[in-house]
């Protein structure tokens, strides 16, 4: 029986929850500096009035707050509901509800009218508050894990619907039968049957739901214990959760349950928690629990399966936290910044995964990771002691982690780069890594930059893949051997040893700048791409539109693509570069400022740059000093056109999607031969063969020379 529906008795203490009315004669509720009504100031005589003006004068001299004293006043309230403040203390104030009588008891509960008309209860617990020692400390033990409730105060107070008391019942039940002491015993019970008559309907809907596993919308709260792993989705994918708190809410869309949880992603520094949430939509009646778009990861039909595909992906996850150039084949997101929305794209392209630039890139959607207490600590990528694991037992993968990060800077972080990369594969496995029940809690998407959509986007993991990079491509390049010996030793020296030299200047002329000089179609740009297919990197390539058009927009785009790519380990490439390499002149100011502004960027630059010109006598002088090599490409002779025909010929008959099944061609040596004595160039030559392997596509023939006729006829090349 609660202490509140007790009849107390002679000698027996009064209803804690009733207290009675009584006049306020505290010195609180007296003003300390004066203690005279004004209805006692209107009753006085004249005389003792004209004393009193002549006290009021006196008081009026005194200094400003000189009083030791307060002074009350007391707020009161128009029919309006307008607030003023008066210094006549109110005459209707109840006694206070909890005094030294009620302090002897165990449990105060506090009761209130419910506010749905057709409630059973014609009073409902609002809260309760626990006084006695003994409980303190058995709940103490009992909600130890718990959020939220702090049991070590003065005042505990629990309030309705009691949920700790909810998702740690059978806990609680087994305290009270196993206490120890016969206060503590009685204690325990006493507030479970409060408990127990309280939450009848609610503990009723949890036994039901063990039994059919369906929960009606109004106890869906019941199934979620902070600190518990709910199975739920993220972008259209599966994912776990950690739980953390819920509460109903509404939006346009009706009624949820909102359950705020944590998972594990990666910002490009640390992987660690970041915060998602997960919503019920409000239904009628009760609905099966792999009915909701979310529920406890324990009580999924097939856990062993569900867990296991969450630690795979997990794993790859995992591996992606960094640098990493990868194939994707599916849909992926990006942030339209004109409409502010999310929009989906079809992606079929080589990627660079890149959390950090795209962070800078997509502000909108931007997030940090931050590790937890305790054991919820994550493992980080980066050096310094505000990220460090917060696990008792990482400290040796700490140690690791410092080689690691002096590494980073030459690249080894990132999985780009085969060259470098096998010599730092050994120490990369090294790094510290996220335990088995972390792996499970990672993130389904994956962020960086789409290389042909030119576009920063979230990749689903499920869809990235390893590239299928082209065989001997470099040497298949129509090139002086020569000068593909030095074109190749430059970009993979630089690679590897880009931090070992310096200018006078820290930081100052560790790039490879190249410049391949000649006509259209000969072979400048293939060369970058040849060397970045050897290399196993990724090829940027930008133009002067994406520089912007004046300076100052050149110098801000031009050091953000050059500090991405150095960080990529990539290949840069600048199609006609003329607008920024011819002379100053002293007529044009704005263009002379965007060739100062290019060659300083250029200083500074750590990677490695192709540029293409077909005008190399206009070039400024100031260029000559900073780059490195520069190539001149002939026009090709009949021999190298052959050599291209043949390139073209077995790399579309062996590679492209768009040719006959018994991918075989019926183009002969001698029919070849014919071909190279056309004086056209190679990106002619390979126009001309995707249109003839369209043609014998369409027919469902092998391609052939007719095919290859019928097209340069219709060109005018023959």
């Amino acid at each position: 029986m609660t202490a509140d529906s007790q009849s107390p008795s002679k000698g027996e203490p009064k209803d804690v929850v009733t207290p009675s009315q009584v006049t306020d004669s505290s010195p609180e509720a007296t003003p300390a500096a004066d203690k005279t009504t004004d209805a006692q100031e209107e009753s006085k005589p004249a005389s003792e009035t004209e004393g009193d003006d002549e006290k009021s004068k006196e008081k009026e001299v005194l200094p400003v707050g000189s009083v030791t004293a307060g002074h009350n006043l007391f707020a009161k309230y128009d029919k309006d509901g307008k607030r003023s403040w008066s210094a006549t203390m109110p005459t209707h104030i109840e006694e206070a509800a909890e005094n030294d009588e009620t302090k002897k008891f165990a449990v105060i509960v506090r009761k209130l009218a419910p506010k749905e008309a057709d409630s059973s209860k014609p009073l409902i617990v609002d809260s309760i508050i626990i006084q006695s020692p003994h409980l303190k400390t058995e709940l103490g033990k009992l909600f130890k894990d718990y959020p939220g409730i702090v049991i070590d105060v003065s005042r505990l107070i629990l309030h309705a619907p009691f949920a700790p008391f909810v998702h740690c019942w059978d806990e609680f039940v087994a305290a009270t039968e196993h206490a120890k002491g016969e206060l503590a015993k009685e204690h325990l019970t006493l507030l479970r049957d409060i408990l127990e008559e309280e939450l009848k309907e609610t503990l009723q809907a949890r036994e039901d739901f063990i039994k059919t596993k369906a929960v009606d919308w109004a106890h869906v709260w019941t199934l979620f214990k902070p600190g518990c792993l709910i199975w739920g989705s993220k972008n259209g994918q599966p994912a776990a959760f950690k739980f953390t708190r819920g509460e109903y809410g509404e939006n346009s869309c009706g009624r949820f349950y909102g359950l705020h949880c944590k998972h594990i992603d990666w910002d490009g520094k640390t992987l660690g928690w970041t915060n998602a949430v997960q919503k019920i939509q409000e239904y009628i009646g009760s609905v099966p629990l792999t009915d909701m778009s979310c529920f406890p990861l324990e009580m999924h039909p097939q856990l062993e399966q569900a867990t296991a595909s969450l630690y795979a992906r997990g794993k790859v996850f995992e591996s992606l936290a960094g640098y990493n150039y990868k194939f994707y084949k599916g849909m992926a997101l990006w942030w339209d910044s004109d409409t502010q929305k999310i929009r989906q794209e079809v992606v079929d392209s080589r990627i660079v995964v890149d959390a950090v630039n795209w962070a800078n890139q997509v502000p909108d959607l931007s997030f940090t990771t931050s590790k937890a207490l305790g054991n919820d600590g994550c493992c980080n990528r980066n050096n310094g002691s505000d990220d460090e694991s917060e696990d008792g037992d990482d400290d040796e993968n700490n140690e690791d982690e410092s080689d690691d990060d002096e590494d980073e800077s030459e690249g080894s972080y990132s999985d780009v780069g085969a060259d470098f990369n096998d010599k730092t594969e050994s120490k990369k496995k090294q790094k510290p890594t996220l335990s088995d029940d972390k792996l499970i809690l990672t993130s389904p998407m994956i962020r960086g930059y789409s290389l042909k959509n030119r576009r920063w986007m979230e990749f689903f993991i499920h869809d990235i893949s390893e590239i299928k990079f082209a065989e001997n491509a470099f040497e298949s390049l129509v090139l002086n051997q020569d000068k593909k010996d030095l074109i190749l030793a430059f970009a993979q020296s630089q690679t590897q040893f880009k931090s070992k030299f310096d200018d006078v200047v820290s930081g100052k002329g560790r790039g490879i700048v190249m410049l391949l000089a000649g006509g259209p179609g000969i072979g400048k740009t293939l060369t970058a791409e040849t060397v970045a297919e050897e290399m196993r990197v990724p090829l940027y390539s930008m133009s002067a539109n994406d520089l912007g058009q004046s300076s100052w927009q050149m110098e801000w785009n031009l050091k953000k693509i050059l500090s991405m790519v150095s960080a990529w380990n990539a290949v840069l490439l600048l199609d006609e570069c003329d607008v920024y390499l011819e002379a100053r002149s002293s007529h044009d100011v704005q263009r002379n400022s965007i060739v100062s502004v290019f060659l300083r960027m250029l200083e500074y630059y750590e990677g490695i740059l192709f540029m293409t010109t077909n005008r190399v006598q206009t070039i400024d002088t100031a260029f000559k000093s900073r780059i490195h090599l520069t190539l001149q490409y002939p026009n090709l002779d009949a021999t190298a056109r052959e050599r291209v025909w043949r390139t073209f010929l077995d790399r579309s008959v062996g590679q492209d999607k768009l040719i006959q099944e018994d991918k075989s061609h019926q183009v002969t040596d001698e029919d070849i031969r014919t071909l190279g004595k056309l004086d056209i160039n190679g990106r002619e030559i390979k126009n001309i063969l995707k249109m003839a392997n369209l043609l014998a596509w369409q027919k469902k023939e092998p391609l052939s020379m007719a095919h290859l006729e019928k097209v340069l006829k219709i060109q005018d090349a023959m």
